[in-house]
């Protein structure tokens, strides 16, 4: 079954919540409403959302007031601006602090309907690549004692100075994005705006309009003037991800305007110049792209200036310690969790794991260990059971359970014991069950599902 794709609704008058509630809904949205900021922002450490649709001018929090909340406590929310006192202004402003996109009033329903099927799709391809704020320093997420992390920080200290284009290549979950955030907070550029691109969350059919703009009328549904994104990053870093994704017809003008340093809105006629310093990323081998004809070898060469490969981390075992007790200081203060260490054996674990999701992998490993874990240690019991080795069985029925099994069956009957205890003294309510437990409602919902609890007992 289709995961629901949510929506929030933050809009003062009640009228236009069910307008656009309604159309949303008829699209296959899930849609909640708030009446303003501050009740978006109470109703979400209730209910996860995929995206966010707000007016710009209501009572007690405004759209730009929420949208900076949400910049510090949820930025992987895409934010979507919609108002009736919507100017270019305004609206490049909004962009800058974070906007996914706007919209002006009266709207058009398609135009609605195709910018928030555009941001839910982007939430969940970032739901898979490592969370970072815009303001939080990607440094962190560089250290590692390998001699490969050792290569990629010394070309990143060379030419983050320069204005020369990086093409930075690598598996999903590298951590591409951490590089060209740490290259553009070590430019010249840092107080200007790092911009980015989605390439593959993008319709081929308004790639263009979200890269260079449009003018009013260009096409339906173009009810004002908009800046693309090359506009937005002028002075700045402009970060193409997921290059290799981008369609063939949208690749010979994204050529001139790297040429260039100019380019037309669709629909318009003045010459606009930037001075953006790009840098892309792919998972994809863009050569091979390019001998099939799915990649224009002009485009590759000119984004080829500076090439930055990652290597995975199944290839730098000795970085993961690190990484590890970075992510269990993240969570553990994010979470609110008493976990400061990880035992050896744990540790051991981490190490000897493939890590096909590379540090995206490593880092929801952490998290859930983080939230199952009980005391200040992280433990090889709390990691997810791909982590840990298969258990060994036993030659025969007559030989005897090892003694590490015969511990583990016996630790899961006493947790699940006690959690049936709890959810019967709570009349099945999780989240007083979780409490009385010592743990977070999501930790025990993990901790159900792991021992197959019947989840109709939460109420």
């Amino acid at each position: 079954m289709k995961p629901a794709r949510t929506v929030l609704i933050v809009e003062d008058e009640a009228n236009m919540r069910r307008v656009l509630g309604a159309l949303l809904e008829r699209d296959g949205f899930r849609t909640l409403e708030a009446p303003d900021g501050g009740a978006a922002l109470e109703l979400l450490t209730r209910e996860p959302v995929d995206a966010i649709l707000t007016d710009l001018r209501m009572p007690r929090m405004n759209g730009l007031e929420l949208l900076e909340a949400m910049r510090l406590a949820h930025p992987e929310i895409p934010v979507v601006m919609l108002t009736a006192h919507g100017t270019v202004g305004s609206a490049v402003e909004a962009l800058k602090q974070g906007a996914f996109d706007y919209l002006t009033k009266p709207f058009d329903p398609d135009e609605i309907r195709q910018v928030m099927e555009k941001a839910v799709t982007t939430r969940r391809l970032a739901a898979r690549e490592i969370r970072l704020s815009a303001d939080e320093d990607p440094e962190p997420l560089l250290s590692g004692n390998s001699a490969a992390l050792a290569e990629v920080k010394h070309v990143i200290e060379r030419v983050a100075a320069t204005p020369a284009t990086v093409l930075i290549t690598g598996e999903s979950g590298t951590g591409k994005e951490i590089v060209a955030r740490s290259l553009h907070r070590a430019s010249a550029r840092k107080t200007q705006p790092f911009i980015k691109v989605n390439c593959a969350a993008i319709p081929e059919g308004l790639l263009e309009s979200e890269l260079f703009g449009y003018e009013k009328g260009a096409f339906t549904g173009a009810v004002g003037r908009k800046p693309g994104r090359f506009e937005l990053a002028d002075g700045g870093t402009l970060f193409l991800d997921e290059i290799g994704e981008m369609p063939l017809s949208a690749q010979p003008k994204l050529l001139r305007a790297i040429q260039e340093g100019r380019f037309y809105r669709v629909g318009g006629t003045e010459t606009l110049h930037v001075d953006v310093r790009i840098v892309a990323a792919t998972n994809r081998d863009l050569r091979a792209e390019v001998r099939t004809g799915r990649f224009r070898e002009d485009l590759f060469y000119r984004l080829h200036v500076v090439p930055i490969h990652l290597p995975p981390l199944r290839d730098r075992p000795e970085d993961i310690p690190m990484l590890a007790r970075l992510f269990v200081e993240r969570f553990a203060s994010k979470l609110r969790r008493p976990v400061t260490g990880i035992d050896p054996l744990a540790m051991d674990l981490l190490r000897a794991h493939s890590w096909p999701g590379n540090i995206r992998e490593l880092e929801n490993a952490i998290e859930r260990a983080t939230l199952l874990c009980d005391g200040a240690t992280l433990l090889a019991r709390d990691l997810p059971p791909e982590v840990q080795p298969p258990a060994p069985r036993p030659a025969s029925s007559t030989e005897p359970t090892p003694l590490r099994e015969r511990i583990r069956a016996a630790t899961q009957r006493i947790e699940r014991d006690a959690i049936l205890e709890a959810l019967r003294m709570t009349e099945g309510n999780v989240t007083r069950a979780a409490r009385k437990l010592g743990l977070s409602r999501r930790g025990l919902q993990l901790k159900m599902k792991e021992l197959d609890i019947d989840r109709g007992a939460e109420g």
